[in-house]
């Protein structure tokens, strides 16, 4: 390793740290601000003062703010949130644990659909710029832009598990097959090729299909739209001119190196969005009833569950800044000038 890829690496992690830091604190104080007694919200306004405060103590909550925020921090790095005002004494933790899998699960495919489509695609419009394609492609990408994506995963209910009986309507397996099969990670994909579980793989992956598409569809308008600017501009530069003059073939010159040189402000759209996905899945898990975080989070807050909320939007702010951190190592492969 190069002593400036080194240097460029350790001032990421170290940027990385304040970062993160700053994002949890904003998640610690704006939970303190948000109007209502959390307790109060859910034991309901003629509880005890007595019961009241037996939970605040339980909780952390009737100790000076600045122990409270030093106590969230050290909670925050050993993962540990404690038990969810709403479900006993079950730890956060597990609760998180069961989720987080569902929607990786999910995000995953989903980012995949959107890169591989969204980017192609507009590579292919810029291509074929001011062809009838390149209208077809540009007015796509505006109607999946404007379309919300519970919405969008609503026509494919109706579609394909309502008119067109072919994919199941919700949920991340069958009924009947989750009280047999065992999934140690969460990751019901995963476990299901390692225990060669066929059956279970066919079902967790036909549940796939539909949450996977609307999400991976509702970001491709984005991608789309920037890679044809980005890519029409590439294809006007002196390489590539230089290429179309040694008579190089045009599809290698729009798909091995015009598209290859207009990765950088791409790949910085895929860590946002990612990071995007991760949190904003909430709408697609609520449409197909997939028990993500996102799914977790709307129960919770409907439920003013003052614990379990501010630690899920707490894990998202850590899985913002190591996606962000995980971008910037990629940046400094692809174009070694930025670790100058």
């Amino acid at each position: 390793m190069s002593s400036s890829l080194r240097n460029f690496l350790i001032t990421r992690v170290l940027l990385t740290i304040p970062m993160v830091l700053i994002l949890i604190t904003m998640v610690f104080f704006v939970m303190r601000v948000l109007p209502g007694d959390p307790i109060r919200s859910q034991l309901g306004p003629r509880v005890s003062e007595e019961k009241a405060n037996q939970i605040r103590e339980r909780l952390g909550l009737n100790r000076p703010l600045y122990v409270q925020y030093f106590d969230f921090l050290w909670d925050m790095v050993r993962l540990d949130f404690g038990n969810a005002l709403t479900q006993g004494e079950r730890p956060i933790r597990d609760e998180l644990a069961e989720r987080l899998p569902a929607t990786m699960e999910l995000s995953i495919p989903a980012m995949a659909i959107t890169a591989i489509f969204g980017i192609f695609s507009g590579a292919f419009a810029a291509k074929n710029r001011k062809k009838p394609i390149d209208y077809i492609i540009r007015l796509f990408s505006i109607v999946i832009y404007s379309i919300p994506v519970f919405f969008l995963g609503l026509v494919f209910q109706i579609a394909f598990s309502v008119r067109i009986p072919i994919l199941p309507l919700s949920g991340r397996m069958d009924t009947l097959m989750l009280t047999t099969f065992e999934s140690p990670t969460n990751f019901y994909v995963l476990d299901a090729i390692l225990t060669q579980n066929w059956p279970a793989l066919r079902s967790a992956l036909s549940h796939l299909v539909m949450p996977s598409i609307t999400l991976g569809l509702a970001l491709t308008g984005v991608f789309i739209r920037l890679t044809r600017v980005n890519m029409i501009e590439m294809l006007q530069s002196d390489f590539i001119t230089a290429g179309r003059a040694r008579g190089l073939a045009e599809k290698r010159l729009v798909y091995r190196h015009a598209l290859r040189n207009t990765f950088i402000p791409i790949m910085t759209l895929l860590g946002l969005q990612f990071a995007i996905l991760l949190a904003g899945a909430v709408l697609t898990e609520t449409t197909f009833s997939w028990p993500g975080m996102g799914r977790y989070l709307v129960e919770r807050i409907q439920l003013r569950d003052y614990t379990a909320v501010q630690a899920t939007i707490g894990v998202f702010a850590l899985f913002v800044g190591l996606i962000t951190l995980i971008m910037d190592v990629m940046y400094a492969f692809i174009d070694p000038r930025i670790r100058y």
